[in-house]
């Protein structure tokens, strides 16, 4: 049986590891790249809201990656709270493994954003990794 591996993507660096990691660590997988567009009230809270037609163009671009290593790739793209979408998908749709990355952030805006990964791994259903 094939492991399902749910990645949690966003146009970040820490996603590129993210996806890098998937790549080098679960070849033979199947793989859900997930975006979680963040409804607009709650992009204020950001420096730099997200650019929805970037973050389309780095979703091709993971899902070409993988497909052209051989792996089997499904894009998922839902709005809401990311550290609840992502652990309500990897309950609903028969994940084996969470793949996130982690920003790292520390002090006043990991107490205002939190952190989706540490968020993920408490709540997640299966094993979760938090790539840096």
């Amino acid at each position: 049986m094939t492991e399902h591996v749910l990645v949690a993507v966003d146009n970040s660096d820490p996603a590129r590891k993210a996806v890098d990691f998937v790549h080098s660590t679960f070849p033979n997988a199947e793989v859900t790249l997930l975006h979680v567009t963040i409804p607009m009230i709650d992009t204020a809270i950001y420096e730099d809201p997200p650019d929805l037609e970037e973050m389309r163009e780095r979703l091709a671009e993971f899902e070409d990656e993988l497909t052209e290593a051989g792996i089997s790739v499904d894009v998922e793209v839902v709005t809401g709270r990311p550290r609840r979408e992502i652990v309500d998908y990897a309950e609903t749709a028969d994940v084996d493994h969470v793949i996130v990355g982690s920003h790292g952030r520390t002090g006043p805006t990991r107490v205002l954003l939190g952190s989706v990964a540490e968020t993920v791994a408490r709540r997640s259903p299966v094993p979760v990794t938090i790539v840096r």
